[in-house]
């Protein structure tokens, strides 16, 4: 019997493999880790990896990402619902610094399909010292006000695309609650922003019909769902513009937790 998860970790060491390098975490990422796949939603596997040490000591800067099957080929097939894309380390490692919302839902996906070596365990002891809630809900904000121009704003809407705005404005809110990195499931970041209410319930029948698979194509836009999300990003983007956080600097422990990778993976 096919399984799909066993094929992910099959394409995973092929890539290891094929180009030489040693995969240190992969998960899932996008609707699946949200909680609101669709039947035939792609699986959106996001993984970092390193390379041998002598590819590190090249007077070139060299391409930092996997990207397979869109732009890099392996020897087997690729199942046509995979969309597997990876980060060179030191590529993730400066994001990380950068407090780089995408990269910090990977490490919180509880969708892991495979995790070696310590890297990863050391990087979520310190997301807490580099979580920027500035700069994360600058990313969540552009991200919702985007879609909303994009898919929104008329009479008649792409009706599935209310999620890809309704995630990022509760991330968002999460942040401005907690202060911490929200979690990466729509279903809890819901239960926990938006009280039991029309609203509530408005996107509570939006989440059933899609996760059973309908079709949302155009239909009329939801109002109370949009007078939601106006208000929102007016009010989150008067939050963001008075956040003001400093951050110590973490480059020297993740210039040894790169070398330290290094010595624990190819020693």
């Amino acid at each position: 019997m096919f399984r799909l998860k066993d094929h992910i970790v099959e394409v995973l060491k092929q890539i290891e493999q094929e180009y030489d390098v040693k995969v240190l975490y992969a998960c899932e990422s996008g609707s699946r880790a949200w909680g609101f796949p669709s039947k035939d939603s792609d699986y959106d596997v996001r993984f970092i990896y390193v390379h041998q040490m002598d590819w590190y000591l090249s007077i070139d800067q060299r391409r930092d990402v996997i990207e397979v099957p869109k732009h890099d080929k392996i020897s087997i097939p690729v199942h046509e619902l995979l969309d597997v894309s990876g980060w060179e380390l030191t590529k993730a490692l400066k994001l990380f610094r950068k407090s780089n919302p995408p990269l910090l839902e990977w490490l919180n996906s509880t969708i892991v399909y495979h995790q070696s070596y310590s890297t990863t365990e050391q990087l979520n002891k310190l997301a807490d010292a580099i979580f920027a809630p500035n700069s994360c809900v600058y990313h969540y904000l552009n991200m919702a006000k985007g879609n909303y121009r994009d898919y929104l704003h008329r009479e008649e809407v792409k009706i599935k695309k209310y999620f890809y705005v309704l995630r990022p404005i509760l991330a968002a809110k999460w942040i401005e609650k907690y202060n911490t990195i929200p979690p990466l499931e729509f279903q809890i970041l819901l239960k926990d922003i938006i009280p039991a209410d029309e609203l509530s319930d408005s996107i509570h029948r939006l989440l059933e019909r899609k996760i059973a698979g309908e079709e949302l194509n155009l239909e009329p836009k939801i109002e109370v769902i949009n007078q939601y999300l106006n208000h929102e990003i007016e009010h989150l983007e008067e939050y963001a513009k008075g956040l003001k956080v400093e951050i110590l600097d973490p480059t020297e422990k993740l210039n040894q937790l790169f070398r330290n990778t290094l010595k624990e993976v190819w020693h």
